[in-house]
């Protein structure tokens, strides 16, 4: 079954609402942990209070009871101060979290009102489509359009088929060695640098490999597709001006009709969209640093608090304390047995607690990278308008078993990506990329032209000839920002803007000139 894309979109806000809550959940279970192992500390000082005033003789009794009440004082004073953090920290999360799904809440409004929008330009371009493909100056911009996209087109499968070449038949030369170090050398070329020494064992070198003969060829394997490329792209930008005129002339028939109100509160709608979008990004940022700030208090990680029960510990820890405990530990009486064994069960809590704290800060981290992740994948989804209505996708697995296996760690953040790119269509009977052409978008069909079925060219534009440039038109290929980076972690090659950066999309949102 297909999804379409705002509801994609709404899955995976509903995925991130789910990250979000778990990690607040992880990070309430932290505090009460870090509370509770707190307390198991004033409890174990407590026991050998009572242990020492069993066993020892109040000269001796006291010093030690002043030591654990000293550290013990500390240690309580602090986790006062350290649970207001706490609180605070907490409720700037919980600020942040309603903030965003507040954010959400409008942006799905704002989505609406565009759609339906939309769908009013869509019928009013289905009533004029027949006169405005019938008016000779339209038709010969509209031919003139289609016949410079099936240049652009040919150029371009030219020059991939001469790279492809390049790769393969200058495989051999990258090969050698000795080929190779000449050629880096500059050998035989004006660039070329070398005492008489070097000079005279080069040429040895070059007659043995034969490279004054391999040199042209491989020169040429290099230079062919720079040059075929460099063409390619001058066609491409003259059927995207011709494109641009068709969408002009789209534009004008459709406003003359009465629908320039319905094109602007479209524009409007996206501009709103638009502002929604960097405040997402600004609060997702600020909830980040929130969520830091709670996850270092929750385990603990407050310098005071942790100098407190460290205090605690070593106070707790003193060789005549330990020598107190062995030596109740030796004599068997039923008020030393009771208390030694409260403190050997005080012991063990504490080991479970920390044991859980360390499963649970695993836990956390791996929650806090997998919603940066989402977070990227979120920003990609629109930026290419993925989340235009037009746009879906064939397998609704991609909002379940494969979400999962996302959130399970099971696959990567670009093999989830990948998935999502490969499975988006455009409505049927259209390209994406506007314009009365029909310009393709790598076979996909176009979306937002208001006229009937038919005509215009069928060319597959290969991906290699948009490579952003700011048309807010969406590419099939390519990977996060035009490059998948290094990993699969966050921030590794996404182009979402982090903490500092104005958060609007880079490639513009829906498009509402031209072909709509």
């Amino acid at each position: 079954m297909s999804i379409r894309g705002p509801e994609a979109l709404a899955s995976l806000d509903e995925a991130m609402r789910d990250i979000r809550r778990e990690e607040e959940e992880i990070s309430k279970r932290l505090a009460r942990s870090a509370e509770k192992l707190g307390k198991i500390r004033e409890n174990e000082a407590e026991l050998f209070r009572q242990l020492a005033q069993l066993r020892l003789d109040p000269a001796v009794q006291g010093e030690l009871d002043g030591a654990i009440s000293s550290a013990e004082t500390r240690a309580r004073e602090q986790l006062k101060a350290h649970a207001k953090n706490l609180s605070k920290a907490e409720k700037d999360v919980a600020e942040s979290d309603a903030a965003l799904t507040r954010l959400t809440g409008e942006r799905a409004d704002a989505l609406k009102v565009y759609e339906g929008h939309q769908a009013e330009l869509k019928a009013l371009g289905s009533r004029l489509g027949a006169s405005i493909a019938r008016d000779p100056a339209f038709a010969a911009k509209r031919q003139q359009a289609s016949e410079l996209a099936d240049i652009a087109g040919q150029s371009m499968r030219k020059t991939e088929q001469a790279e492809q070449d390049r790769e393969q038949k200058g495989k051999p030369y990258r090969d050698d060695a000795l080929f190779m170090y000449l050629w880096e050398a500059g050998y035989g070329t004006a660039s070329y640098r070398a005492n008489n020494l070097i000079r005279y064992f080069d040429g040895m070198v070059a007659s043995l490999v034969g490279f004054h003969k391999a040199r042209p060829n491989f020169a040429m394997l290099n230079e062919i597709p720079l040059r075929l490329r460099e063409h390619a792209e001058r066609q491409i930008e003259n059927a995207r001006h011709a494109e641009a005129e068709v969408d002009a002339l789209e534009m004008a028939a459709i406003d003359d009709a009465g629908g320039k109100p319905m094109r602007e509160a479209m524009e409007a709608a996206q501009k709103q969209i638009d502002a929604l979008d960097a405040e997402i990004v600004a609060t997702e940022d600020r909830r980040d640093e929130a969520a830091k700030t709670l996850g270092m208090l929750s385990q603990g990680g407050d310098a005071a608090f942790e100098d407190a029960l460290a205090g605690l510990a070593t106070a707790l820890g003193r060789e005549d304390i330990q020598t107190l405990l062995a030596e109740a530990r030796r004599t068997r009486t039923g008020q030393d047995d009771t208390i030694v064994a409260q403190i050997d069960d005080a012991r063990a809590r504490a080991k479970e607690e920390e044991n859980e704290t360390r499963e649970l800060n695993d836990r956390l981290r791996t929650l806090a990278a997998r919603r940066r992740e989402l977070e990227d994948i979120q920003w990609e989804f629109k930026k290419q308008r993925f989340d235009d209505p037009r746009s879906s996708f064939r397998d609704d697995k991609l909002v379940g078993d494969v979400l999962n296996d996302f959130l399970r760690g099971g696959i990567s953040a670009a093999s989830y990506w990948d998935q999502w790119r490969r499975s988006q269509n455009w409505s049927a009977g259209t390209s994406d990329w506007g314009g009365g052409v029909g310009l393709p978008n790598n076979g996909r069909q176009r979306s937002n032209s208001p006229w009937p079925e038919g005509g215009g060219s069928t060319m597959n534009w290969p991906d290699a000839s948009f490579g952003g440039g700011g048309s807010g038109k969406p590419r099939s290929k390519g990977g996060f920002g035009g490059g998948w980076g290094s990993g699969s972690g966050s921030g590794g090659g996404f182009s979402r803007p982090r903490t500092g950066s104005t958060g609007t999309r880079k490639h513009g949102g829906f498009k509402t000139g031209g072909g709509f």
